[in-house]
């Protein structure tokens, strides 16, 4: 069988990348295992403008925000689901110094920095305890992830564009007298890996600054909590699926195992004990590894020295928005030579890669 791309994983970037090509007209064949936790399906969903400490400007936030809205927007009409909803996060400040912080950058960044009124910040006391203000973030986005996944290979599946098994590289063939990739019984003009985690072990890619990042969540059930808004203080509260709650997530850069830990759930039970003043019960507790690199940059592109060959990985934190974006600058690499933001672009590796 004979298709124009064959793309490797159906996490956020296959699933954007996927979309975007079948959306220009050409013919695809995605491979993935089925697999309960990958670091999309435990995720929490979120689009944050700014970040850190600091309260600074996420990267790109000005392009990537607008871009995401409207990529999510015309995915979840194309599979009849609510892909993206706007909302704001109600940083509930923990200490004087935090209350300043945002203060101070408040007059410097008016685009997504706000306060709310006294009558709605003291309305939040009956559902939280907090000494020192809440601070907006607005907008932010919230998206619904695992619909996403579910309901877009569900469309992969009925228009026979899903292969379902664990990628194994050994079998692919470069045929570049013919242009073509070769793998089991079938061909494309080229291959995409965007296999998140997995794509670490690639003999193509395996150079490139990859870094392991473990991240785990609390799924809970707060009645009564409104799910308007997204809650911050040291954890976020985020609305999730099925009327339940997301509530995470930590980053662990060295791990034994990619298991759920006693340390995270019962660190987050005595935050929920101290700041929530409704109850709640926790349902599940999630882990998974996400696939970020060193520089904070994806990588993005054809490789360096086997142009039948690309990538779309490493998103890290920020993938809910980096992805669509970037799944759709790949494209319009693939079928109109247009650059790629040399930040992302994996070409900055040529001499990393060079023996590959």
């Amino acid at each position: 069988m004979r298709v124009d791309y064959i793309i490797v994983g159906q996490g956020l970037c296959g699933t954007f990348l996927s979309w975007n090509l079948l959306k220009a007209g050409k013919s695809v064949l995605v491979i993935d295992a089925p697999q309960p936790f990958t670091a999309t399906k435990v995720a929490s969903g979120i689009i944050n403008p700014v970040t850190g400490r600091r309260i600074v400007r996420t990267w790109m936030i000005e392009d990537l925000l607008p871009f995401a809205i409207d990529a999510y927007t015309q995915l979840g009409q194309q599979i009849n689901t609510t892909l993206v909803e706007e909302s704001s996060i109600l940083d509930f400040h923990p200490t004087p110094q935090m209350q300043q912080a945002f203060a101070e950058r408040l007059p410097q960044e008016p685009t997504y920095l706000h306060l709310p009124d006294k009558e709605e910040d003291a309305s939040w006391q009956h559902f939280f305890r907090y000494n020192y203000g809440i601070g907006k973030i607005q907008p932010a986005l919230i998206l619904h992830l695992q619909a996403m996944l579910a309901n877009w290979r569900l469309y992969l599946q009925q228009h026979q564009l899903l292969l379902e098994e664990t990628f194994n590289h050994g079998e692919l063939v470069f045929n570049t007298a013919a242009e073509e990739v070769q793998y089991k019984d079938f061909s494309a003009a080229k291959i995409i890996c965007c296999d998140g985690v997995a794509g670490f072990n690639l003999p193509w890619f395996n150079k490139l600054p990859y870094v392991r990042t473990k991240g785990e969540a609390i799924i809970a059930d707060i009645p009564g909590l409104p799910r308007t808004q997204l809650y911050k203080q040291g954890i976020t509260i985020v609305p999730w699926k099925d009327g339940l709650f997301w509530i995470g997530s930590n980053y662990v850069w060295d791990y034994e195992d990619v298991l759920p830990t006693v340390a995270f759930r019962k660190k987050v039970e005595e935050q929920l004990n101290y700041w929530l003043r409704i109850p709640y019960t926790i349902t599940d507790h999630l882990a998974a590894e996400r696939p970020a690199n060193i520089e904070r940059r994806p990588f993005v592109g054809l490789h360096p020295h086997q142009p039948l060959l690309g990538i779309l990985n490493g998103m890290g934190t920020k993938g809910c928005s980096l992805a669509p974006f970037f799944a759709h600058e790949l494209t319009q690499h693939l079928l109109h030579q247009l650059p790629i933001n040399p930040l992302a672009d994996v070409q900055r590796f040529k001499r990393v890669l060079a023996d590959r």
